[in-house]
């Protein structure tokens, strides 16, 4: 019997994806750094909070959409940039495809592994993501290429990665796809045939280069030696951030905020929006989970610019739990990738599907007609849940109004 290509949740996607992928390539996807304890608390944070919903006065039409640095999109979830996607043939382009079908904004890493123009060209609203990393020379010519391919958006990443150990469950990755390497992964690839399968159907091999690295006249870097340009780099100053901002000239989003006084420090060099995030748990373990530390920064610069969250996002829930906490919207990364391993294109539409339906259920539920409706009365947040540097108020969770702690009629 065929299996059903659909799927109901995001761990059914994630199960498909293990199964079908070979250890490595998956053991890529779930990997964090050191213990992995900050990639376990980014998904069990979402678990601690409770909804409060009502029981009469719902509304038959809900709005799910917004716009993000002007940019519209369907819902308030967006594709988070994350490179070389040896998960499937199409990569990064089936994703754009996918966002375009749902009407939602594609994000694309400067180490994806499609060209910006082709992602460009299957979703117009694509933001382009950048590091900190090589010349200043080169960083505008990557930025130029970007907006002629018509990107609407910048991405600054700077968070990644403080901890130069191996990841926590990472796996050893070839720096390039050759007959050795080949040889060498036959043991773990050989097991997976369907994975190998859809890249001979392709005529293509998994690719390990960054193609929107690539300089006038050059080579495509490898993946490893874009990281090793990044750690060659020195690293920016809130200087430097303006000058990337003033540069690019057009939307700007920072990626990485965890600290009120960084979220302070981005709003004064002219960022648009900013997003909290550790990096998927892939920056220094034990940063607190980006849940705990979005009330505190939506409150302190949320109302002058566009506050993003990233981070453990695995349904339509924890998008509603964000948005109530201070979110304009959400970036997903692993959630979209295992979709994108589960079945292709069709998988990212399916994620998307879930995220939709779950997120209008809560909305629903709560007995709001708009996703701009939601605030922390519509939650249940047990005392101690937030998290500030410092370990002021914010730590033992006063900077969420006493009344949204437990909710009354």
């Amino acid at each position: 019997m065929r299996r059903n290509p659909w799927f109901e949740t995001v761990a059914e996607a994630q199960r498909r994806a293990k199964k079908q992928l070979p250890g490595t390539v998956y053991g890529a996807l779930v990997a964090g750094s050191e213990r992995g304890r900050t990639i376990d608390d980014n998904t069990g944070a979402f678990a601690e909070l409770g909804f409060a919903p009502r029981v009469v006065g719902h509304h038959a039409e809900r709005d799910l959409s917004t716009t993000v640095m002007g940019v519209p999109t369907a819902l308030p979830v967006l594709i988070s940039p994350t490179g070389v996607q040896a998960v499937d043939p199409e990569g990064e382009a089936a994703v754009a495809r996918a966002a375009a079908n749902r009407g939602v904004i594609m994000s694309l890493s400067s180490f994806a592994s499609k060209p910006v123009e082709e992602v460009t060209a299957a979703n117009p609203n694509t933001f382009f993501q950048v590091y900190w990393s090589g010349t200043r020379e080169a960083m505008v010519q990557r930025m130029d290429r970007a907006r002629a391919a018509g990107a609407k958006g910048l991405i600054v990443t700077l968070d990644w990665s403080f901890s130069h150990g191996r990841d926590w469950g990472s796996p050893a990755i070839p720096e390039k796809v050759d007959v050795k390497s080949m040889l060498r992964l036959a043991p773990d690839v050989l097991p997976r045939p369907g994975w190998m399968w859809r890249f001979a159907k392709s005529g293509r091999i998994p690719d390990l280069t960054a193609p929107n690295l690539q300089p006038p006249g050059g080579r495509a870097p490898t993946f490893f030696g874009a990281y090793g340009e990044w750690m060659q780099t020195t690293p920016p100053t809130w200087e430097d951030v303006k000058w990337l901002r003033e540069e690019w000239g057009g939307p700007f989003l920072l990626k990485g905020v965890t600290r009120v006084d960084d979220a302070k420090r981005a709003v004064d060099a002219g960022v648009t929006a900013l997003s909290v995030s550790n990096h998927g748990g892939n920056n220094l373990d034990t940063t607190p989970a980006t849940i705990r530390l979005l009330p505190s920064i939506a409150e302190a610069v949320g109302d002058q610019v566009e506050v993003l969250l990233d981070g453990g996002v695995r349904r339509g829930g924890d998008v509603a739990k964000a948005l109530a906490l201070g979110a304009r919207a959400v970036l997903i990364g692993r959630a979209y990738l295992w979709g994108l391993a589960a079945n292709g294109q069709a998988g990212v539409e399916n994620v998307l599907d879930i995220m939709r339906s779950g997120l209008d259920s809560a909305v629903l539920g709560l007995g709001r007609s708009s996703v701009h409706d939601l605030t922390p009365d519509d939650l249940v947040i047990p005392s101690g849940f937030t998290r500030t540097q410092g370990g002021g108020a914010g730590a033992a969770g006063q900077d969420i109004p006493s009344s949204s702690t437990v909710p009354v009629a």
